[in-house]
């Protein structure tokens, strides 16, 4: 059994749902469901019982699970003593979007200071997965955007942003200094792919089904917008290239930039990282 097989079992069986388990490790549900059934032949053991609404644990999928969850706890430990065994220190830090929060680079530049013996890998994300890979177990924490599914997650508020429509500077509604909501209801959004956190598209298509194109980072954003005359939000004070305008909206929840974590972790890189980044942005 591999441990990646045993991240996707525990996924299904804690949402005893494949499609929501699919958006928790930001992945596609065939090979989930693939992966499952082979973990079932590989045991010779049914684990879950399948439904239209769901899925259930077997016996054996209830087994499988608690040993599945201290075989996974027990790689984690194994990997923090083996680094501090060999002397090294690591942390993977996720960031959403482009990485041009000050934030971000005041947060790094304290924990530079104070744990300067540390390895820190970044691995920036696309807009498809507000946590940064944190379910997959692609990093340890993350600087990103709320609202999203925070099941399982440690979730802490670090700033809140007004937001604006993004559209072309000739745009007629350019010409405004507010907006409402409504006034976009005809107008084509840029949409994220099927998969994304429901939550997370709901807020970015200000709470209504859009049609538009479909995208994936901040400039595929910015250009639907430039050339297709799109609508999309964003948060304000951010710089915006030639052609393109922001107009504040009047209506729309501010949006929350967060620094998130695995619940019941105890890494105590991830909860220093957690102490420098609050610091660093209320600074």
């Amino acid at each position: 059994m591999e441990l990646r097989t045993l991240r996707y079992f525990v996924a299904v069986a804690e949402e005893l749902h494949f499609g929501r388990a699919a958006r928790r490790l930001h992945m596609s549900q065939p090979p989930l469901s693939r992966a499952v059934r082979q973990l079932e032949a590989d045991l010779g053991a049914l684990l879950l019982v399948r439904s239209p609404a769901g899925v259930a644990l077997t016996p054996a999928g209830a087994v499988l699970l608690e040993e599945a969850r201290g075989l996974l706890a027990g790689a984690e430990r194994a990997r923090l003593r083996v680094g501090a065994a060999a002397g090294r220190a690591g942390l993977t830090v996720g960031i959403l979007g482009d990485g041009t929060d000050p934030g971000v680079f005041r947060s790094a530049a304290a924990f530079r200071r104070s744990r300067p013996e540390v390895d820190v890998r970044v691995r920036e994300t696309d807009l498809t997965d507000p946590t940064c890979g944190l379910r997959a177990g692609l990093v340890d924490v993350a600087l990103t955007r709320a609202p999203f599914d925070e099941s399982g997650l440690e979730v802490r508020t670090l700033r809140a942003d007004p937001v604006g429509a993004v559209v072309r500077a000739d745009d007629p509604l350019a010409r405004r200094e507010r907006l409402r909501l409504d006034e976009l209801a005809d107008r084509r959004w840029f949409r994220f792919p099927p998969g994304t956190d429901p939550r997370w598209q709901a807020y970015w298509h200000g709470g209504a089904p859009r049609e538009g194109p479909v995208v994936r980072g901040v400039q595929e954003c910015l250009q639907a917008v430039l050339w297709n005359g799109t609508v999309g939000l964003a948060p304000l004070g951010h710089e915006l290239p030639a052609g393109l305008a922001v107009v504040p909206l009047l209506d729309m929840e501010p949006s929350r930039v967060v620094v998130a974590w695995n619940a019941g972790g105890s890494d105590p890189l991830v909860r220093a990282f957690v102490g420098t980044a609050t610091a660093a942005y209320r600074a």
